[in-house]
């Protein structure tokens, strides 16, 4: 009997390389989309439940909100920290840690992002959040199926997002909303294209897969990875677009 083994070897690798793409993307928006569901309803609670959205700030003896509470830079600044911990003892790290330290930073996140829900109107956050929702899917399937090579793009975008947080950080300063609404809509083109960057950087990442726990630990990144992509997009979209109470 002849056999083709030729044809049969790259079959195998073939498959092996379909499965091993949709293992680790299975991981990889699990994980974003748990952390995302926490991220809300932590956002949710400390907006809607007075007595713990105060902790985040400081009052007068009149009752008036004078800035923001001990508590409030913490949970500002340490999901800051928790993403250079991921990153820097990635290879120390086990996969509960990391998954630990993961769900620890969304939830800090929906604590600090609470503070939306006292700016923009609720029907327009969920205007935004369903457009995010859409365009964040749109390029997450671009970047998955196109057959161009995104590294150049990325290399760009990487420097846009160097230049929108020194342009940030000097607006803290500034306070203009001229320059607050450029920084968004740059923001906006340069999430958008991270998104397709990011997606087609996962995908050549399964090529890899070893079944090791380091690649287990490398999906838990990656839901990072587009989780960031997704929350800045959806804030600059609502700085863009959002209707302010």
């Amino acid at each position: 009997m002849e056999t083709n083994f030729r044809k049969t070897n790259l079959d195998n690798i073939q498959n092996a390389t379909i499965v091993n793409e949709r293992s680790l993307f299975a991981s990889v928006f699990t994980w974003m989309f748990v952390a995302l569901g926490i991220t809300t309803a932590c956002s949710l609670v400390f907006a809607y439940n007075a007595d713990l959205g105060n902790l985040l700030f400081k009052f007068d003896e009149f009752g008036n909100r004078v800035g923001t509470s001990v508590i409030g830079w913490i949970v500002m600044l340490a999901p800051l920290g928790l993403v250079l911990v991921m990153n820097f003892a990635f290879n120390k790290l086990s996969f509960i840690s990391l998954m630990g330290i993961f769900f620890g930073f969304a939830t800090l996140m929906g604590i600090s992002l609470s503070s939306i829900f006292l700016m923009y109107r609720l029907d327009s956050i969920g205007v935004v959040f369903a457009s995010t929702c859409a365009l964040f899917g749109v390029m997450a399937v671009a970047g998955y199926t196109t057959k161009a090579d995104l590294t150049k793009m990325g290399s760009l975008l990487m420097i846009g997002l160097i230049g929108i947080v020194i342009a940030s950080l000097i607006n803290m300063f500034m306070k203009s909303d001229t320059m607050g609404y450029v920084i968004s809509i740059i923001s906006v083109i340069v999430f958008t294209g991270l998104t397709a960057y990011d997606v087609q950087k996962i995908k050549a990442l399964a090529e890899a897969n070893d079944g090791s726990s380091d690649f287990k630990k490398l999906g838990v990144m990656g839901a990072l990875t587009l989780y960031l992509d997704f929350i800045n997009l959806f804030l600059s979209l609502l700085r863009l677009f959002g209707k302010r109470d």
